[in-house]
């Protein structure tokens, strides 16, 4: 049985003497492609005539930073009337399939089969799936019938980097351990036209779908680069349940997303980030590079500015919000990835936020290649 001893945040502040290494990871979009544009001029039919503010907030979508966004479900979907039922419905499908294709890459990447895998962690926020999306994905994956299942939901956001955190944890807490993450959301299924509020039009202009997985274990990889994963840390600041989250009722989810969260950024990051790299025995001139969830083009803005770093140098964290938008919880991962495949290497800091309020972070280190 794996004993969970070193889940680590705050003032605790236990760290595990066991390395853990990243051995593969892969990204995932779902087959609709949408355009920036096609999106916007959709919008306007849909809320053009019923939301007087919509041609002042359509703004929001060239701002964005975003070419184009891929969703579970074709365009037309968005014109119709849905309730829970047949958005769950296209959740399920979509998430799943999502679910199996990054997770069968990632085992390639790793040179794993299923069958290797000793637990897998899921982390969505967008659906209801039970048995879970592991649970449902383990035949066509091929896990064995004593794996360990984590399933983790309400993260949304920080859901990659607290994911992440959580896999480092229960392979460092059994030797020999193989952890497969699996991270999806499928946000898209989420727009409502029924609510009028602004939050729904930026949700409209910001996210996507999406998938990412990992494969973690504390066996060092024999080849290519080595990348040892740290404990993760978190912050939650209290009285700020309302920043973001979800509203539930009888049409489905409905978005919270507050316009104060770059001020807050602005505001809070930088302290969070110093007591998450105290925590890991670092400081801010030991990272070489912030791996960073892009929440949106005036999020990316405000943490370079919070972190005082040069204004752009996020390269990556736009680019992946251009080509995908916001795809909450696995787009810090295709941040990760697309850092690894430009050669980055040395010590760098994984962070996103979250509901919660929640800051969640992990250090992590790569080296150029096995030795």
């Amino acid at each position: 049985m794996i004993e969970l001893k070193y889940l680590t945040s705050g003032r605790n502040n236990i760290r595990s003497s066991m390395n853990v290494y990243l051995h593969g990871l892969s990204t995932a979009v779902p087959p609709y492609c949408l355009t920036q544009t096609d999106i916007k001029e959709r919008a306007s039919i849909i809320f053009g005539e019923k939301y007087p503010q919509f041609d002042r907030l359509s703004k929001a979508f060239n701002t964005a930073g975003i070419d184009k966004r891929y969703s579970a479900v074709p365009i037309d979907w968005f014109s119709k009337l849905h309730g829970w039922a047949d958005r769950n419905a296209a959740f399920l499908n979509g998430a799943k399939a999502m679910f199996i294709k990054s997770a069968k890459n990632a085992l390639q990447n790793a040179g794993w089969v299923a069958s290797d895998v000793d637990c897998v962690v899921s982390v969505c926020s967008t659906g209801i799936a039970t048995p879970t999306l592991d649970a449902q994905a383990s035949a066509e994956l091929g896990f064995r019938d004593d794996i360990m299942r984590v399933p983790l939901f309400g993260l949304g956001c920080a859901g990659g980097v607290s994911g992440l955190s959580v896999a480092q944890s229960i392979a460092s807490a059994g030797p020999g351990t193989n952890v497969l993450l699996v991270v999806v959301e499928t946000c898209s299924l989420s727009f409502r036209a029924d609510r009028l509020q602004k939050a729904d039009i930026i949700a409209a202009a910001l996210f996507g779908d999406g998938s990412a997985a990992a494969c973690i274990s504390s066996k060092r990889p024999s080849s290519g680069k080595i990348i040892s994963l740290n404990s993760g840390y978190q912050k939650m600041w209290p009285r700020t349940l309302g920043i973001m989250g979800w509203d539930v009722d009888d049409t489905g989810l409905g978005v919270v997303f507050d316009r104060s969260i770059p001020s807050f950024v602005t505001d809070e990051f930088a302290a969070a980030t110093t007591s998450a790299l105290k925590a890991a025995n670092l400081n801010h001139a030991q990272i070489d590079r912030y791996v960073c969830h892009p929440g949106g083009a005036k999020v990316v803005d405000a943490i370079e500015g919070a972190l005082h770093l040069d204004q752009g140098s996020l390269i990556a964290e736009r680019g992946v919000l251009r080509k995908t938008g916001n795809m909450s919880a696995p787009t810090v991962m295709f941040v990760m990835q697309s850092v690894l495949e430009a050669g980055t290497t040395g010590q760098m800091m994984a962070c996103a936020l979250g509901p919660g309020f929640t800051a969640s972070f992990l250090p992590f280190y790569v080296q150029a290649e096995a030795a």
